[in-house]
């Protein structure tokens, strides 16, 4: 096919085929869900998004290390084939696709490569847009396409949407296959296979310990934490509880969508490159995070459809918080370590996606709040679950959580210099160093005040 230069254009057609095809499957989604785990169903949706994540946060800086060396296509074909290697058998076995779902986390961090390969191919002035924009098509991916499911569901069955969804992700594989380019350098590259890292960058604990010997870096990934835990256990079950406990139908949950992935698009591209440019990176996080208390706060004691739209456009604003917080890690990584910091900044939300959805399922679990009664919603007759003073108790949860993050993100220095990720590649084994040393010496990141933002969503929406 020759060799193409790598662009952008490649890592936003990957992200957009792989998680339009997951938002055909919204709808089905939910009725395999409660067919197969009829009883306790938010506990077993948490529980298996749950060991997806924990995967996830164990894989992550494996992935992205040996993608620094190795070269990002492969790892990305491998991870955007297990992401969505479940798809078909949803029809064909739902416990198969659960099981596949909470297995597939171990190679399921495609954003994690995607980060690295959008590092390779952008100048430092380039990235904060390029991130953008990524960040922007994982919304746009589920504009329209939880509603084109819902609409063939209803109309042609669960199955064809299904099918649909499996063509769309064989084809996103193809792409990966025989279109896209190999990002990384060839000077930055291996010439042979080995294993050319150590077990302390592939040990996600140690990553989080190294994490803890800059109180700044510790700040920011405390922050990272707290935030985002609620929101991955949102992730998890928030569609489930708009169809069980607000009374949406299927065509609603998917307008819903629609809104807030427009919404967040134009967050995080217009009104996010506004913000950092005039109140700058921490005074962004810090507004970003009241955009998402507020949005929890609304979402713990909304009882009427009215109020999730609501709150729902206040979701979107929130969505500028984590873009925020990984321009004040990302942009100073080395040329050559931008998959090891992408790696490990999923390593900490891979944690949070293994803790948040477990931890909502367990709190829905423990208010009674379980879907005793899924039938096609009419909007109208009685509800099957009693209305109570906190209709939804985990965002209330996540509400506090995130009082917590914004403590915390006060005390963030405005601007420090970050040195974990280059210390790294002193500690590379020395077969493995040489060509990183040379690069590192020419491609270290300026001191620029240019931001690299790194997209919000992830994996594991599904």
């Amino acid at each position: 096919f020759g060799r193409t230069r790598a662009r952008v254009t490649h890592a936003v057609v990957v992200i957009f085929l792989e998680f339009f095809a997951w938002g055909l499957l919204t709808t089905p989604m939910l009725v395999v869900l409660h067919q197969t785990f009829p009883q306790h169903t938010f506990l077993m949706n948490g529980l298996v998004h749950g060991v997806k994540g924990f995967l996830s946060f164990l894989s992550a800086p494996l992935i992205g290390a040996l993608s620094d060396t190795w070269g990002r296509k492969s790892f990305l074909l491998i991870t955007v084939f297990f992401t969505c290697a479940p798809i078909p058998f949803m029809k064909i076995s739902p416990w198969w696709y659960f099981a596949l779902i909470a297995v597939s986390g171990i190679f399921a961090v495609t954003f994690s490569v995607i980060f690295a390969y959008v590092a390779d191919v952008t100048e430092e002035h380039e990235r904060s847009t390029a991130y953008g924009l990524v960040s922007a098509t994982f919304a746009a991916s589920l504009v329209t396409s939880p509603a084109i499911g819902a609409y063939l569901s209803a109309h042609y069955g669960d199955s064809l949407v299904v099918l649909v969804a499996t063509v769309i992700a064989v084809a996103d594989i193809a792409f990966v296959f025989f279109l896209v380019p190999e990002s990384l350098p060839d000077k930055m590259r291996l010439s042979s296979w080995g294993f050319p890292i150590s077990w302390e960058q592939a040990d996600p604990f140690a990553s989080l310990r190294r994490v803890g010997k800059d109180s700044t870096v510790l700040l920011i990934c405390v922050t990272v934490f707290l935030s985002y835990l609620p929101e991955a256990g949102q992730y998890s079950s928030f569609f489930l509880y708009l169809k069980q406990v607000i009374q949406f139908s299927p065509e609603a949950i998917a307008a819903f969508i629609a809104m807030v992935g427009i919404l967040s698009i134009v967050a995080q591209t217009l009104f996010l490159s506004i913000l950092m440019r005039t109140i700058g990176k921490k005074n962004t996080v810090l507004l970003g995070l009241g955009f998402q208390l507020l949005q929890l706060f609304w979402y713990a004691f909304g009882s009427e459809p009215w109020m999730m739209w609501a709150a729902g456009t206040i979701a979107a604003m929130s969505s500028i918080t984590f873009p925020a917080v990984s321009a004040l890690v990302s942009h100073n990584a080395s040329a050559d370590q931008q998959g090891v910091v992408q790696g490990m900044i999923t390593g900490i939300r891979g944690l949070c996606n293994g803790l948040g959805p477990a931890l909502y399922g367990f709190i829905f679990f423990l208010f009674n709040v379980e879907l005793s009664d899924v039938q096609p919603v009419a909007g109208r007759g009685e509800q099957p679950t009693q209305r109570s003073v906190i209709p939804g108790p985990p965002f209330l949860f996540g509400a506090c959580a995130v009082i917590l993050a914004l403590i915390v993100a006060v005390f963030i220095p405005e601007n420090h210099r970050l040195v974990d990720a280059k210390n790294q590649t002193a500690n590379k084994p020395a077969h493995g160093s040489a060509a990183h040393a040379q690069n590192g010496s020419t491609l270290t990141t300026p001191t620029s005040d240019a931001e690299d933002i790194e997209p919000l969503l992830q994996d594991s929406s599904m």
